[in-house]
């Protein structure tokens, strides 16, 4: 279906690919997989044809549709949520907004061509009606309602979204479309548990090709067939999802390091024979023999070595037993109360995670307990000797854009030495020049990262994190839960990552309409209890 033979691509002075062959199969669902910068995004402009391989050829058969959701979503401003979703879906969208119009103006009792527009108006719904637009706008709404739109999203100007939600429309217009291949570039960004376990279902239901890239493992491994990884200019494929891939490749690795092992072994004796008898007119013939020999072996490669980041968190100086005590907690803003009389004792080295639907008042109980908001009625006690490290969503913004990464680093830590802070960046995703990167030109992935490493450098003893690997790559990600567990404090967090809420919480707090419920396991003993992944959901 979309072929990729002998392919090579550079990118300034990079080369992304070599000589490389892969292939997306009818049918199939693949993880892309590499280190940032590998290529990724380059790989699917290319099957798009926004961009063309140096060398190589790239096939697309014919007459097949592609979709390709990516991160540059663009304004859409001045239409509603489902028009922006229609748009995608052709020729329908653009009636939808004829018979808008024609509505607009038989709401106007004054108008001398009335029975034009009339007319009109039937035309126009009956070509509607012919491309299935009726139904079509029934899918959107359903498929919009999946990724956490109210029916007044929906129907409210796209223009006035944030971000992350025009990112979701943008991914609906793709969804709605359902192309003969779909080309997903980090589509489980910015989406919470529930939409992302609706985008799961989705997707496993779809029959087209699909492409995607995510540093979600959960939901790659629930979704992924087949894995293509670009290493070093070539692309590697391998049958099975992502955890088949980690064991399959750590195997190849081992083999392979093996076989050099072997190798290098055998060419030293080799060596060693030359070097000592090629004086010796006796050993003639033999050392020219070995010396053929050796010429013509292929030699075999170490595997290439990656980078890969450890973080130990310092201990933290040790807080009294009871690190946090909410007391009879309201918060409402406006006439949305998003708590009402929550009770909670936080105790030393519980590890809370905070679950419920979008506007359940999670990052609102975290800014209440980091203090950075206040209650309504009811309080908030932090307990002594307990040093509190707060990570939000707009933690980046503590960052000065003049600075770079190096300098904000020393500026918070002015007493620690270059190598220890260097070490720290590197742990972070930030090695070489990378340091020297102004805070101004860093993606909001990067600030992410700064700001952790800012935070657990000199850890404190409760750490308070709003979703904290938004934006992380999966390395960086493994990194921070390895580090986290053998953390020795106290957390409460948010997070829709499952394997860090997996790996992580041992209780688990509920909002619901209902209520708050408290459950004394983790989140894995969450889901057996309820039998459910997240609270928007049942069953």
């Amino acid at each position: 279906m979309i072929r990729f033979e002998n392919i090579s691509k550079q990118n300034s002075h990079r080369i992304l690919f070599l000589d490389s062959s892969a292939v997306l199969n009818r049918g199939e669902k693949v993880g892309l997989v590499g280190p940032n910068g590998a290529g990724k995004t380059t790989l699917f402009r290319l099957i798009t044809g926004e961009d063309t391989p140096d060398a190589g050829q790239m096939s697309v058969e014919k007459q097949i549709s592609i979709g390709y959701f990516n991160q540059d979503v663009g304004d859409m401003a001045g239409q509603s949520a489902v028009a922006a979703v229609m748009d995608g879906a052709g020729p329908v969208s653009a009636i939808s907004a004829d018979l808008a119009a024609l509505e607009a103006a038989m709401c106007d009792p004054d108008r001398a061509d009335m029975d034009a527009v009339i007319e009109r108006y039937g035309e126009a719904q009956a070509r509607f009606e012919d491309l299935g637009g009726y139904a079509l706008e029934g899918r959107a709404r359903e498929v919009l309602a999946g990724l956490g739109f109210s029916q007044a999203m929906m129907d409210g100007d796209v223009g006035a979204l944030s971000g992350g939600w025009k990112m979701r429309v943008a991914l609906a217009r793709i969804l709605l479309m359902r192309p003969d291949a779909m080309l997903l570039d980090e589509p489980s960004n910015h989406l919470d548990l529930e939409s992302l376990i609706w985008l799961e279902d989705f997707l496993k239901g779809y029959d087209g090709a699909l492409m995607l890239t995510s540093h979600d493992r959960e939901f790659m491994n629930r979704i992924v067939t087949k894995i293509i990884e670009i290493d070093g200019g070539s692309l590697n494929s391998y049958s099975g999802d992502y955890a088949f891939y980690e064991q399959q490749r750590a195997q190849n690795e081992k083999h392979q390091q093996a076989q050099f092992d072997r190798q290098q072994a055998m060419l030293a004796k080799e060596i060693k024979f030359i070097e000592r008898f090629k004086a010796r007119a006796s050993h003639a013939s033999q050392v020219q023999s070995r010396v053929k020999k050796l010429d013509k072996i292929e030699r075999f490669e170490p595997p290439r070595s990656r980078q890969t980041v450890a973080f130990d968190i310092r201990p933290a100086p040790r807080s009294g037993d009871d690190v946090a005590v909410l007391k009879d907690l309201r918060k409402a803003y406006g006439e949305k109360v998003v708590l009402n009389g929550l009770d909670l004792t936080i105790r030393r080295k519980e590890r809370w995670c905070v679950m419920g639907v979008n506007g359940a008042g999670k990052s609102t109980l975290l800014k209440l307990v980091a203090q950075t908001a206040r209650p309504d009625s009811g309080g908030v006690t932090v307990g002594p000797s307990v040093k509190l490290g707060y990570f939000s969503q707009h933690a980046m913004e503590i960052l000065d854009g003049a600075r770079t990464v190096y300098e904000s680093l020393e500026d918070h830590f002015p007493q620690a030495n270059q190598g220890s802070l260097r070490s720290l960046a590197g742990c972070f995703g930030f090695s070489g020049d990378d340091v020297e990167k102004p805070c101004a030109v860093l993606s909001g992935g990067e600030k992410a990262r700064l700001v952790m490493a800012i935070m657990l450098f000199d850890p404190p003893n409760f750490l308070v994190l709003d979703e904290p690997t938004n934006h992380l790559d999966l390395d960086t990600k493994e990194m921070l839960i390895t580090a986290l567990a053998n953390y020795e404090g106290t957390m409460l967090f948010v997070s829709h990552d499952r394997r860090f809420l997996a790996a992580l919480s041992n209780r688990v707090l509920e909002l619901t309409p209902d209520g708050v419920h408290q459950y004394g396991g983790g989140y894995t003993d969450y889901v057996e209890s309820t039998g459910q992944e997240a609270p928007g959901l049942h069953g």
